[in-house]
């Protein structure tokens, strides 16, 4: 039978516990500096495919984008889009000039007032009042009594109505953060 005897001085752990710590410290900060210099590239590919992504705009969220987008142009000029609603047309609207049209509930006996982004299509002559469509289009900025985003649609295509065709007023829940939009 052995017997061991094992003496601990107390200076000897700290400086193995203190190198140990030291060791792992350094090997986090050498990986942390490897991932960040390794991803740098992919993060920029993320960003540039933000720029070229459509965002799709349905019925819950259409009124917060369209005050949003509204509200600030400059920050949305350029994004690309895609939403639904029927073709409306005002008197004074150019032949390639239409609102993508939703009812929006304003009173709760079910009253209604029309909204939207108005658009610049030459192919929305091929489509009457009040039929249908999903588009896909660029936000730019222009002039119709005075500063107005247009959404200058590049895909147009008529759809059946939808199950859901009432939008309802802003809420403010839409974070407006023109890199998502």
């Amino acid at each position: 039978m052995f017997i061991y005897n094992v003496k601990i001085s107390g200076s000897k752990v700290f400086k193995v516990f203190f190198t140990i710590i030291t060791i792992i410290i350094l090997l986090l900060f050498i990986f942390g500096v490897y991932k960040i210099f390794n991803n740098a590239d992919s993060n920029f590919k993320v960003l540039d495919k933000q720029k070229t992504d459509i965002i799709d705009i349905n019925a819950n969220n259409y009124t917060n984008v369209l005050k949003t987008v509204h509200e600030n142009i400059d920050s949305y000029v350029g994004k690309q889009i895609r939403c639904t609603g029927y073709v409306y047309r005002l008197i004074d609207f150019k032949d390639n000039e239409f609102v993508l049209g939703r009812d929006m509930i304003i009173s709760s006996d079910r009253q209604s007032v029309v909204v939207g982004f108005l658009c610049n299509s030459n192919d929305i002559k091929k489509y009457k009042d009040n039929s249908w469509i999903e588009i896909t289009g660029e936000i730019i900025k222009g002039d119709y009594h005075g500063d107005m985003p247009i959404i200058k649609v590049k895909d147009i295509k008529e759809i059946k109505k939808p199950n859901e065709d009432f939008v309802y007023p802003p809420d403010d829940s839409f974070i407006p953060t023109s890199s998502i939009l």
